[in-house]
């Protein structure tokens, strides 16, 4: 009886051990179908409404329409061939344009996002061995690139998985699936709730394409995972450029801050971060952030004129959404999730501005920006709109406030507890961001005494 008892539980076991693999298949059979793009081409980017805008712009020849056509009429060299003539061939039809894309994908192109575009917007005018040999390209790229887990090099993966769904069997499926739940949901947004510096500024224009393909495609919103990244990305983005312009030949640019300044500004970056922020509105028009971008962004004497930027600037740009001045976008945005300050003394070229970010506190003034240690003491920083103070050495400060200015210590341990004394108030406690930074409640009628000590 005991061994048969046994036998039982083992033969019971065995059944579970076969079956439980097999429902885990199916649950992931299930999820990927749920991902299956099966809308009719073109998928990425190009919804009914926004070719229906662009078609528009043509026929009304607006300044960015006339741009565009004519760098692509007089046959300019253009840095991503396979991106700007399939756009212009969705948007006049001009077979011409489309033939050129489609010999550049099969020939030399090499650029997985390109390849992906130019097979989605361009799949009326393919053969069927066109089409069998470009999807071939496709899925060839997404397994070469698999163990790239940049962020750029996913959303050049997904798109390709997006426009190849349909054509090939499971792989398109299986990459999507991979990308949204796996990477997304099982990587990137554990990251940023803890405080990783993930998303780096420069990502910001890859994220938004990777955005709008999910929601485009599968009704999918992934910004619900990490709310409060998504909300204040629009004023990080705005804040973290440096306040003097830069002009080019084509046009002026506005300079993103980055790590380690030196040496002339990456235009492309500039163009990119521009193109960001149009997809930022085109992607939540309403939202307050995306409002004060558009005001910032409707500005034509930024308008991308070269053969990068004029592609992406016709693509994302809505001239008819309007847009709140960003004067009344906030002087001061600190970025809780990451651990980033960002602040202008106002919002003219010549503004002061201070950039906390990465670990490296820069300070633009005067036309230069000077990189500064924030474990040096020094004394207090006063930009008019916030004053700053360099903790990491001294921990004991004089601080006088006259207006309603926030401020901050930069420079402390990374996710600390710190007790607060200062003059006359009781005792408090704060802790600091990822980045170290800690705000500090203090009367603003009179000059106190500040100490802190880390909190046992």
């Amino acid at each position: 009886m005991h061994l048969r008892r046994i036998s039982a539980l083992a033969l019971a076991a065995a059944l579970l051990a076969g079956v439980a693999p097999s429902i885990a298949l199916g649950q992931e059979e299930t999820r990927a179908e749920s991902l299956r793009a099966d809308a009719p081409h073109p998928r990425i980017f190009l919804t009914a409404r926004r070719l229906k805008l662009l078609r528009r712009e043509r026929e009304r020849q607006s300044l960015r329409w006339n741009q565009f056509h004519l760098l692509m009429a007089g046959k300019a060299p253009m840095p991503e061939p396979g991106f700007a003539q399939a756009l212009y061939y969705q948007v006049s039809g001009s077979a011409e344009a489309g033939q050129q894309a489609v010999a550049w994908a099969l020939g030399a192109g090499a650029d997985l996002r390109q390849l992906a575009l130019v097979f989605d917007w361009c799949q009326e005018i393919l053969s069927e061995a066109q089409s069998k040999s470009l999807a071939a390209k496709l899925a060839r790229g997404i397994q070469q690139s698999r163990r790239d887990s940049s962020i750029s090099a996913v959303r050049s993966r997904l798109l390709a998985a997006v426009a190849l769904s349909g054509h090939l069997p499971d792989i398109p499926e299986r990459e999507i699936d991979q990308v949204v739940h796996k990477w997304w949901e099982g990587e990137i947004v554990p990251a940023i709730l803890n405080g990783r510096e993930v998303v780096a500024r420069d990502d910001t224009y890859a994220l938004m394409e990777l955005l709008h393909v999910v929601r485009d495609n599968f009704n999918l919103d992934l910004r619900e995972a990490a709310p409060r990244f998504f909300t204040d990305l629009p004023m990080v983005q705005l804040l973290s450029y440096y306040p003097a312009t830069y002009p080019a030949g084509e046009n002026d640019y506005r300079i993103p801050a980055a790590p380690h300044p030196g040496g002339e500004p990456d235009l492309r970056r500039a163009a990119l971060s521009r193109a960001a922020e149009f997809s930022m509105v085109a992607y939540d028009s309403n939202a307050p952030g995306s409002q004060i971008l558009q005001g910032w962004l409707l500005n034509d004497h930024f308008m991308l004129r070269g053969t990068f930027g004029a592609p992406y600037e016709f693509m994302w740009a809505n001239p008819y959404q309007p847009g709140l001045s960003y004067f009344q976008a906030p002087l001061v945005v600190r970025d809780e999730t990451f651990g980033r300050l960002f602040v202008r003394s106002n919002w003219d070229e010549s503004a002061a501005w201070l950039g906390f970010f990465s670990g490296e506190l820069q300070m633009f003034q005067d036309g230069t920006v000077a990189v500064l240690d924030p474990k040096v003491a020094g004394e207090p920083l006063d930009l008019g709109k916030a004053v700053i103070l360099f903790g990491a050495q001294t921990q004991k400060f004089k601080v006088a406030v006259e207006g309603k200015e926030p401020v901050f210590v930069v420079g402390l341990k990374p996710r600390q507890s710190y007790l607060i004394e200062v003059d006359d108030e009781e005792l408090a406690e704060g802790q600091t961001d990822p980045g170290g930074i800690l705000a500090l409640d203090v009367p603003h009628d009179r000059e106190v005494g500040v100490r802190l000590r880390v909190s046992p």
